[in-house]
């Protein structure tokens, strides 16, 4: 889900809090390294795309397995662009389109008995596209005989406004190359066996045919969504124009973008929230078991937009002035505290990253009781908690009227998440 919620902060700011020529060099840097991020994101999706053709034509243990690992090497890129949200309208109303979650897979395709079915929140959470060319969406008949971008992006993606019906972007893909996972608390991703992508008698759980044409049309759309965002903060694009028209109001929504992802969205709802219940389905990438790698880039991309550098994915590097030259020079002692206080979340973020890779699975650090999990998921909450404090710091010490950043009931009001 997209936890959107409107920001009361105010894009002012003092006029001599800033010299013109270090803002919009900051902001040059920083709409450089959205660029960047947005085109390595493109080009990893188009090897998606790639290898989802080729488990569509021919299926089999090997190609599923290349078409997950193609949509794993995804996800990094894009990770580390969720900074830009929050903070810049054009990218959170489009985000949406390509990372919305949680998501209601029984609207997509086949779901375990366990699942459940329609509830009184969505109707058409079982509605399973997949294996039923004819619908009926918010009250309307629809013919879904043809799966087809279109028909996804227009007419079955939150339909009827509800937000859980996701049916396009990272996670709708997740689920159809890895299915559900029924693991529980347990270690283990989603088992969908690659014969749900066969041909003629091989073909388990029926609608193999439909499901394929599902996957492509979902990957199809994820790549022409990405290149929006290219072509939005390209030379002239209208996300560069948004923060670099205004140097002033391009350090606000730099700012912004930091201290909501590190606080209400990464700390709160994608952390604090799934250990609170217990809830493997809390999990920013649940079938796929692969949270604790998007946990690290989001942390990653906070670093990157601070220090002003990216490392593409051809290994090359897209740096210049950042936020950390106009705080040293207000406050060095700020700026250090603020670089050491991200080498720390990252620090944290990496002891979740490296024991998951171990074996010690992010599902089974949210098992009540688990001391362990608790205290490796806990150190990177509290890290990144402490970083925002600084962030709001630097607000101050630059002079910048008040910026509000996104919460989560999990830290402001933990009460209410069990009412």
């Amino acid at each position: 889900m997209k936890h959107l919620m409107t920001s009361g902060l105010a894009l002012a700011i003092a006029a001599p809090a800033l010299a013109a020529p270090e803002a919009d060099a900051v902001v040059e840097t920083y709409a450089d390294i959205a660029q960047a991020g947005y085109e390595d994101s493109l080009t990893t999706a188009k090897a998606l795309d790639d290898a989802v053709d080729a488990l569509i034509e021919s299926p089999s243990a090997e190609t599923l397995q290349a078409a997950r690992g193609a949509w794993l090497a995804a996800r990094a890129p894009y990770q580390q662009t969720e900074v830009y949200r929050f903070g810049n309208p054009i990218v959170d109303d489009w985000e949406g389109k390509v990372n919305a979650w949680p998501l209601d897979e029984g609207l997509i395709d086949y779901v375990d008995a366990s699942y459940g079915g329609a509830t009184d929140a969505n109707p058409m959470a079982a509605l399973n596209v997949i294996g039923n060319p004819q619908l009926t969406v918010a009250g309307q008949e629809v013919d879904a005989s043809e799966i087809t971008p279109e028909l996804i992006a227009d007419t079955l993606n939150e339909a009827d406004g509800i937000e859980t019906n996701v049916a396009r972007g990272y996670h709708a893909i997740e689920f159809l190359l890895w299915g559900q996972d029924l693991n529980g608390t347990d270690a283990g991703a989603g088992e969908r066996p690659w014969t749900d992508y066969a041909q003629g008698d091989d073909c388990t759980n029926g609608n193999c045919g439909r499901r394929a044409d599902y996957l492509a049309a979902a990957t199809e759309l994820l790549v022409s969504d990405l290149q929006e965002m290219v072509t939005a903060w390209g030379e002239g694009g209208a996300a560069r124009e948004a923060v670099t028209e205004d140097a002033g109001q391009g350090i606000v929504m730099m700012l912004t973008g930091m201290g909501s992802l590190s606080y209400g969205e990464q700390a709160g709802e994608r952390m604090r929230l799934g250990l609170m219940l217990n809830d493997p389905e809390e999990e920013h990438d649940c079938f796929s078991d692969n949270t604790h790698m998007s946990h690290y880039y989001d942390g990653k991309g906070i670093q990157n937009v601070y220090l002003g550098r990216y490392e593409r994915i051809d290994g090359s590097v897209v740096e210049g002035p950042a936020l950390t030259d106009l705080v040293a020079e207000a406050a060095p002692g700020l700026d250090e505290e603020m670089t050491t206080k991200l080498e720390t979340t990252m620090a944290e973020l990496g002891e979740i990253r490296d024991a998951a890779e171990g074996g010690f699975a992010y599902d089974q650090m949210l098992e009540a009781g688990n001391e362990d999990g608790e205290a490796l998921i806990m150190g990177a909450v509290d890290a990144l908690i402490d970083q925002t404090r600084s962030i709001e710091r630097i607000v101050a010490e630059l002079d910048l009227q008040q910026i509000e950043f996104e919460g989560s009931d999990s830290l402001d009001d933990p009460n209410a998440v069990f009412q």
